[in-house]
């Protein structure tokens, strides 16, 4: 069965020297390997063809999270679509092999993402936001288990995930146009059309941000933005309401077994600016355009 890789850059070159040699190794052989970068001003686009991969140059201004995976869906020849982004580095030789198996490890599974590893050298919130979001036991997600997983049921990252094409084009493909989470949107849909979401934790990447307190802000504006002009995932699932709430507690508790006392407060004001920042975003639009091109982390969206 025909796989193809496909990965988004730009400026990928601090996170290349890890990710070619990682790549590299995969037991699996892709069938096609396709790179869309968004005219990198450094030599990623020469370092990615060296090691073998079809790259396609695009303006920067056309990007789109959900766009530009769709467009990318149409440049290859494959029935197994393996999404990884460039600051996602595979953690063992088969995570690839793994990725593609989990897709197929039940009949009715149409995307299996990853377990995400903190970076080495990741912050203790950082690395615990790994451990709360992709735990070391997988799972199988229907549209059933809503009543006892809500918004999580979901909950999706292709940052490293492998899609059944045909699945995939069954429910219309990537969105065209979104700010963010186009994962969790394809996730959803799927799952209301009776399809499975699949977490192999055996499948692992090492990925983790340590984002500034404004970076968090912003990045929760985008994720309000997406989620209130998407209201139709609420209704499906639930709100995040709780799965905020124990996110914070899990925090607290990591901070408090770590014996980080003086962390505590700044953990408060994040969760405070994250929230701030979701419900900005529900509300966006009733903020200026310029605000908002200002405030979120993907300015070219306002354009």
């Amino acid at each position: 069965m025909r796989t193809a890789l496909i990965i988004p850059t730009r400026n990928a070159g601090p996170y290349l020297d890890r990710l070619l040699p990682a790549l590299a190794e995969q037991t699996l052989a892709v069938d096609e390997f396709l790179v869309v970068d968004s005219h990198s001003q450094d030599n990623s686009v020469a370092r990615l063809r060296a090691a073998g991969a079809h790259v396609e140059v695009i303006d920067p201004r056309s990007f789109n999270h959900g766009g530009t995976r769709r467009w990318a869906c149409q440049q290859v020849n494959a029935e197994v679509l393996i999404f990884l982004t460039q600051d996602a580095i595979p953690a063992r030789p088969d995570a690839l092999e793994r990725i593609k198996a989990a897709l197929f490890s039940e009949a009715d599974i149409a995307v299996a993402y990853g377990r995400q590893l903190p970076h080495p050298g990741a912050s203790l919130l950082a690395s615990q936001a790994r451990q709360f979001n992709y735990p070391g036991t997988g799972r199988t997600k229907r549209l059933q288990d809503a009543t006892e997983l809500g918004i999580k049921t979901c909950f999706s990252s292709d940052s490293f995930a492998a899609y059944r094409r045909d699945a995939l084009l069954s429910i219309g493909g990537f969105p065209e146009d979104v700010i963010g989470s186009e994962d969790a949107y394809v996730a959803a849909k799927l799952l209301l059309a009776g399809h499975a979401v699949r977490y192999a934790a055996d499948a692992e990447v090492y990925h983790s941000h340590d984002y500034r307190l404004l970076e968090e802000f912003r990045r929760y504006f985008d994720i309000g933005v997406f989620y209130g002009r998407e209201p139709w995932i609420k209704q499906a699932f639930g709100t995040a309401g709780g799965e905020g709430k124990r996110y914070v507690l899990a925090e607290l508790s990591a901070l408090h077994h770590a014996q980080a006392w003086l962390e505590i407060p700044p953990a408060l004001l994040r969760s405070a600016l994250k929230l701030l920042g979701y419900q900005l975003g529900q509300r966006e639009q009733h903020l200026p355009q310029k605000l908002k091109r200002q405030i979120s982390m993907f300015a070219n969206y306002w354009a």
